[in-house]
C-alpha cells in the first residue's frame, strides 16, 4: 500500500493550498536591482532553476559610433518557473530583491502569456520596451506632426486616442496616434 498513488485533482489542490501536498509549479516575476537582470538569469541557469529573460536587439548611437545591443525587454524583472516552496533559492541570489506580490503572496503569471512571449521572441517578432500606458493618464506626443502636444489618453487599441485641450478657448480635440509616439507625463 505504500506506493506513490496519484491523488484526485480536487484533493491535490486542497492539499497544495494547505501546504501539505505537491505544490503546482508556476511562473513568477522576480524583481532585480537595476541592470542586474542578466546576472540573475545566469545564476538561475547555474542552479538549474527554469527562468526566462526576454531580450530584444536595439541600435544605440553615440557621437562616434553605433552599436547593436541586446536589451532587457522588462527592466527590473526576471521570470522564473518554480514551486513556491523553493522561492528562497531565488531570493538568496545576488541581485534579487523580491517577488512581485499581490496581497502579500507572490503573483502567479499566466503560463499562456509567458509562452506566447517566448514563442514570439524566438520567431523574431519586433519587440521593444515601452512605458505602460493607462487610460486616463496625461501623455505627451514625442514623434510625428503632433510632437509636443499634451493630453489625456482615453483609449488604447490599435491606436491611442489622446484628447488635447486648448485651455484658452475651452475646446478639446480627440486625435489618434501610435502608442510608440506618446510618453507618460
Amino acid at each position: 500500500m505504500g506506493g506513490s498513488q496519484a491523488l484526485p485533482s480536487a484533493r491535490q489542490d486542497i492539499l497544495s493550498a494547505a501546504g501539505l501536498g505537491p505544490a503546482p509549479v508556476a511562473w513568477y516575476a522576480a524583481c532585480t536591482y537595476p541592470r542586474h537582470e542578466k546576472l540573475v538569469a545566469r545564476q538561475l541557469e547555474d542552479r538549474h532553476i527554469e527562468s526566462f529573460l526576454p531580450l530584444y536587439r536595439d541600435v544605440r548611437r553615440w557621437k562616434d559610433r553605433r552599436k547593436e545591443l541586446e536589451m532587457v525587454l522588462f527592466p527590473g524583472y526576471v521570470f522564473t518557473r518554480l514551486d513556491l516552496r523553493d522561492r528562497l533559492r531565488v531570493l538568496q541570489l545576488q541581485g534579487v530583491t523580491r517577488f512581485v506580490c499581490f496581497y502579500g503572496k507572490p503573483a502567479r503569471l499566466p503560463e499562456e502569456e509567458i509562452e506566447a512571449l517566448r514563442r514570439g521572441l524566438s520567431l523574431g517578432i519586433y519587440a521593444k520596451s515601452h512605458p505602460y500606458l493607462k487610460v486616463g493618464r496625461k501623455v505627451k506626443v514625442v514623434h510625428g506632426p503632433l510632437t509636443g502636444a499634451q493630453g489625456i489618453l482615453i483609449r488604447t487599441k490599435e491606436k491611442c486616442r489622446v484628447v488635447i485641450s486648448m485651455e484658452a478657448i475651452q475646446q478639446s480635440v480627440a486625435l489618434e496616434v501610435d502608442a510608440t509616439d506618446v510618453v507618460l507625463l
